[in-house]
C-alpha cells in the first residue's frame, strides 16, 4: 500500500496543483473519483493489461468508457497510460481528496458508536472536533452493536479509541505497568 502512495503521490500532486490553479478542484475530484472506478472494472483491468495495445490506445479506450472529461484531464490520462500508471488511479483519486481537503480546510471524520448518534451529539461532537483539529469537520456516523459502550472516532490518521472495551484496557494496562 505505502509503495503505491509513494507511485501515485506524484501524481495527485500534479493534478491538483494543475486543479488548484485553474479553479476546478470539484471537477477534477469528480473526473479522478469516475477514472478510479473505470479502473477498477475486471475487463479495463485486462485492457489495461493487454501487452498488444499501445498507450495511446489504451488512453483512447478508457477515456471512451469514462465519458466527458475536458482537455487537461484527458492529457492526464493519457500521461498516465504512457507511464503504465492508469491502475495507480485509485490511490491517486485518495491522496487528490486528501490534498483537497487540505485545502479546504475540512476533515472527514468517522464515528462508530454501539448506538445511533442523536442529533445534539453529532453537533457537539462536530464542534468540539471542528476545534481540536481546526478545520470544519464533516462526520459521518456508523453504529456498531459489538461495542459495549462509547464510539471509535477517525479523523484521517488519527484514531480515538473511547469505547469501554478501550477504556478497560487502558486501565488494565496501567495496573500492569
Amino acid at each position: 500500500m505505502s509503495e503505491l502512495s509513494t507511485l501515485a503521490r506524484p501524481y495527485a500532486k500534479a493534478a491538483f496543483a494543475h486543479a488548484q490553479q485553474a479553479s476546478d478542484l470539484s471537477g477534477w475530484s469528480q473526473a479522478l473519483a469516475t477514472a478510479a472506478v473505470v479502473s477498477q472494472n475486471e475487463k479495463i483491468g485486462e485492457l489495461l493489461e493487454n501487452p498488444q495495445l499501445t498507450s495511446e490506445v489504451r488512453a483512447d479506450k478508457f477515456l471512451t468508457v469514462c465519458g466527458d472529461f475536458d482537455g487537461p484531464q484527458q492529457n492526464f490520462i493519457r500521461l498516465l497510460a504512457e507511464n503504465h500508471r492508469l491502475p495507480l488511479l485509485p490511490e491517486i483519486s485518495e491522496l487528490f481528496e486528501e490534498l483537497k481537503a487540505q485545502a479546504e480546510a475540512t476533515l472527514e471524520v468517522e464515528v462508530i458508536s454501539a448506538r445511533p448518534l442523536s442529533d445534539e451529539q453529532s453537533q457537539r461532537l462536530t464542534q468540539a472536533l471542528s476545534k481540536k483539529f481546526s478545520r470544519e469537520v464533516h462526520l459521518h456516523s456508523a453504529v456498531d452493536e459489538n461495542l459495549l459502550g462509547g464510539a471509535i472516532i477517525r479523523a484521517g490518521d488519527t484514531v480515538i479509541d473511547g469505547t469501554v472495551r478501550g477504556r478497560l484496557a487502558k486501565l488494565a494496562e496501567a495496573m500492569n505497568s
